[in-house]
């Protein structure tokens, strides 16, 4: 299907859509106000910038080495593969002696003058290597000295347009706040004021302090710790968070203080974040391998944020590749089902609801219209049981089979904001009885630490439809925590694969 003509689709279907329910938010503070209404751009992961720029070096080093030995010794001496593996060797040798040199850390290529010394140093020594390797395997006079003389030279100019090229990059990142880690401290109060100052005092520090907060109301809080501003209590973290973009949460608090800290975390765990203790006043040492550090300033892993950096990209690409091959080849079956919703009964083909997206986002998932359009139920006030005469009859054959969540693709390939795999997006509304599902189960939201899914661990494991019991929602959140926390690709390939098996049960799908 045209990409072009399923946006025209998606929309079209959509328009005259009900109003969004109004969503529950909490009441923030001015000063947490004006940080989350500043424009933030996403972040760039540094270790996949890392990454790139080692496969960029490599690469260009070995077209640097191939071009020149094609453009000068073949025509001489003819094509021989040992030079190409010789060049190869030398391309992935530079990576190494970079690597060893720390040139690829993103505060180096912010800088000039010390990442060029370093990488003529390098490359110096790699050269010198590979002249020494030649000479003691009796190799060095059958290796043209122009070809070599002309790949160092060529390789290094090469080299140098590159890092000009990426410090130029990298500095418009920073400038843009994509390269920051937007920080918030947990305590205003004396080890507040010596956390923050000793993240400040550090060159080249990645740790944008957004604020502090702070649950108590006596002297004991400050209203500005070493000139951040106190921007509410920790039940606020859990808005704030929602609004602006976090990528670390730190506790300025002593490890002494368990019986604060283990509370505020119950309620902080949820968010898809780094969350850690600072360790730079305490006075009880671990092992150094039991530090991370920020800079200088040691910590604490207490949570980490699920599916990052390369871990993210591979599950981006597999969701777009993967969502778009599928999408190719049901078209035909998308179709005959828009066809016969639409013959069966008057209104739009599509059907739009709000649902629950990554860290509480509220994303507009599409599904095949299954109700009547004048019975429509885009806020899921009241769930879909047995026989429901509100569903088309068209409606219950999807329903019971999953086609009518195929539109589901379009989040995938198109919007993405969907997974092919995660957690079920539930309705906003959803609810238990009367309940809120986030006010029936401890730990609801913590589901929404990574982006919802189209099919996912819960449903192939039977706890998918009708959810009219406590059971069936804790089984469904404790069943989706567990693949958070154990996600990986060929996890996923082995959910999706399993998905059409587990559509065959539909007892308590209606």
């Amino acid at each position: 299907m045209d990409p072009i003509n399923a946006r025209s689709m998606i929309d079209a279907a959509a328009s005259g859509a009900p109003a969004a329910p109004v969503e529950r938010r909490r009441r923030l503070s001015p000063a947490a106000l004006a940080v989350t209404n500043q424009k933030v751009r996403p972040a760039y992961s540094p270790v996949v910038i890392a990454g790139v720029v080692r496969a960029a070096d490599f690469i260009l080093l070995s077209l640097i080495g191939i071009a020149l030995y094609l453009g000068y010794v073949t025509r001489i001496d003819g094509f021989k593969w040992g030079y190409i593996a010789a060049i190869l060797g030398v391309a992935a040798s530079a990576v190494v002696c970079f690597q060893a040199a720390d040139l690829y850390e993103v505060q180096i290529f912010r800088g000039q003058l010390r990442q060029m010394t370093r990488m003529i140093s390098s490359w110096a020594v790699v050269f010198l290597l590979f002249i020494g390797i030649s000479f003691f395997i009796k190799l060095g006079d059958t290796v043209s000295r122009f070809w070599l003389a002309s790949f160092f030279f060529v390789g290094l100019a090469g080299l140098i347009a590159g890092r000009l090229a990426l410090r130029a990059i990298i500095r418009r990142w920073a400038r843009e706040g994509r390269l920051d880690r937007r920080t918030v401290i947990v305590g205003s109060d004396e080890n507040g004021e010596n956390l923050i100052n000793a993240l400040r005092a550090q060159d080249d520090s990645d740790i944008d302090i957004l604020g502090v907060f702070d649950d108590r109301n006596d002297a004991r809080a400050l209203d500005t710790c070493a000139g951040s501003p106190k921007l509410g209590k920790i039940d606020d973290i859990l808005e704030f968070a929602r609004r602006t973009r976090i990528d670390l949460v730190l506790f300025a608090l002593p490890i002494s203080a368990e019986t604060r800290i283990l509370e505020m975390l119950k309620k902080l765990w949820v968010l898809p974040v780094d969350i850690r203790l600072s360790a730079h006043t305490n006075k009880l040492r671990f092992r150094p391998r039991a530090y991370s550090y920020l800079g200088e300033v040691p910590t604490l892993d207490v949570f980490e944020a699920p599916i990052t950096d390369w871990d993210l990209v591979m599950k981006w690409l597999f969701d777009r590749i993967a969502g778009a091959i599928i999408l190719l080849l049901i078209s035909p079956i998308m179709a005959l089902v828009a066809l016969a919703v639409k013959l069966d009964s008057p209104g739009p083909v599509l059907f739009r609801q709000k649902r629950f997206g990554f860290n509480n986002e509220r994303v507009d998932v599409f599904k095949f219209r299954s109700l009547y359009h004048d019975q429509a139920d885009p806020l899921a006030a009241k769930v879909v049981t047995k026989n429901d005469s509100r569903v088309t009859r068209v409606g219950r054959f999807i329903r019971k089979t999953s086609l009518d969540e195929l539109p589901q693709l379009f989040n995938v390939v198109f919007k993405g904001n969907l997974s092919l795999v995660g957690p079920r997006p539930h309705a906003v509304q959803g609810k238990l009885q009367s309940r809120l599902f986030d006010e029936a189960v401890d730990g609801y939201f913590a589901r929404h630490r990574v982006k919802p899914g189209i099919t996912g661990w819960a449903q192939i494991n039977g706890w998918r439809g009708e959810v009219d019991n406590e059971e069936k929602i804790q089984k469904r959140v404790e069943f989706d925590l567990y693949y958070i926390e154990n996600w990986s690709v060929l996890f996923d390939l082995y959910i999706l694969l399993k998905t059409p098996l587990a559509l065959l049960k539909s007892e308590n799908a209606y």
